[in-house]
């Protein structure tokens, strides 16, 4: 009936009521039972229930006493009282309270609750993807508050000093000043890293997974050619091994290792005399372990657990301070592709990022 087995707490003084009640629903259902109030509260301590049945005539505490106090255990659960004719007016009042979703009167008929235990369920299922989507669109309308400020002041600050710049250059009419146009190369090239981050962002956040064959060595290749001002004084060493077809999402994959990549050379130790970068890949039929590692600037042991957070800054060593999306793209790209991301690092010795990806391909 069910991909999931929902769980139901029934609860009734009649233990024949009790033994048939389970022997009818475990097939479709996990079923629990309980002899009294006290028995079936101790058991939604320890187990979250998603139906509660409750009788209303037991000693000691009415059926609809008992749903109230359950309501602090699991206040999204779907309760359900049984009662007879004569208890009419009470089940009324406690559906207009809101304690109880429906009433089923005894004798009951076996294929009238299933009905509506099943459909309990499904209430109860819709219930819970509808929380999982308020909670998702929460945390978009979070994120894009930060995300309007953030790029509001990133974008206007390196406009701001190319400004600057070109109003020095018309005070000094008859002079040229190379440092100028490094000023402005260099406020240029952040803008167009930052607005590359925008775009990764949108797309990852927008676009369904897209499956391709994937040659890691070609991949790896084309990513350290197309980096921008590659600096020539970083030695990056490649490792690749890959045995057989590799199936996954080429776009994430490559914005992963770009963002990766990148923040390595970016945040090399200036105290070092030697800059180098390792990356080893080992793909094969069920998934792709990369390693990404520097002997730059590293991060603090503080940091580490906020590093993936989106625009969350550290300035560096070399006084260079990224957009504060790009590892947060990361984190989200592999989300999106199954995959996942440790990281290790120490101040002023390096860092290091163990990626898993699984293998798209992969039927076993």
């Amino acid at each position: 009936m069910r991909l999931e087995k929902i769980r139901i707490l029934y609860v009734d003084d009649e233990e024949n009521n009790l033994n048939s009640f389970k022997a009818f629903f475990r097939k479709y259902y996990e079923v629990y039972i309980a002899k009294n109030a006290a028995e079936a509260l101790r058991i939604l301590e320890s187990i979250p229930v998603e139906i509660i049945l409750s009788d209303q005539r037991m000693p000691a505490t009415t059926g609809v006493e008992f749903l109230e106090k359950t309501i602090p255990y699991c206040p999204n659960s779907i309760r359900i009282l049984i009662t007879g004719q004569s208890d009419i007016d009470v089940v009324i009042d406690a559906i207009n309270r809101g304690q109880v979703f429906k009433y089923i009167q005894k004798p009951w008929d076996w294929e009238k609750i299933s009905l509506i235990i099943e459909n309990a369920a499904q209430i109860f299922q819709s219930g819970k993807e509808l929380n999982l989507k308020n909670i998702e669109l929460q945390k978009l309308n979070n994120e894009l508050n930060k995300f309007v400020y953030s790029v509001s002041h990133d974008l206007r600050s390196p406009l701001m000093s190319i400004m600057g710049v070109l109003e020095l250059s018309k005070m000094e009419k008859n002079s040229f000043n190379p440092t100028y146009l490094k000023i402005i190369e260099d406020c240029v090239l952040k803008l167009d890293s930052y607005l590359k981050n925008i775009i990764d962002y949108y797309v990852n956040s927008k676009s369904d997974e897209l499956l391709q064959i994937i040659n890691f060595q070609e991949l790896i290749d084309d990513i350290l050619k197309a980096q921008n001002k590659l600096d020539v004084a970083i030695f990056i060493e490649t490792d690749v091994k890959q045995s057989g077809e590799f199936i996954g999402d080429l776009f994430r994959i490559k914005v992963i290792l770009n963002n990766l990549i990148s923040n390595a050379i970016k945040f090399k130790n200036p105290d070092n005399d030697y800059h180098k970068i390792q990356i080893v890949i080992n793909a094969n039929q069920k998934s792709v372990y990369i390693t990404i590692s520097d002997n730059g600037i590293g991060i603090l042991q503080e940091h580490l657990e906020h590093i993936f957070k989106m625009f969350f800054r550290t300035l560096s060593a070399n006084e260079k301070q990224g957009s504060g999306i790009g590892l947060y793209i990361v984190k989200e790209a592999l989300e999106k592709i199954g995959g996942n991301i440790e990281v290790a690092s120490t101040a002023e010795a390096g860092t290091s990022f163990k990626i898993y990806i699984p293998n798209k391909g992969n039927t076993n």
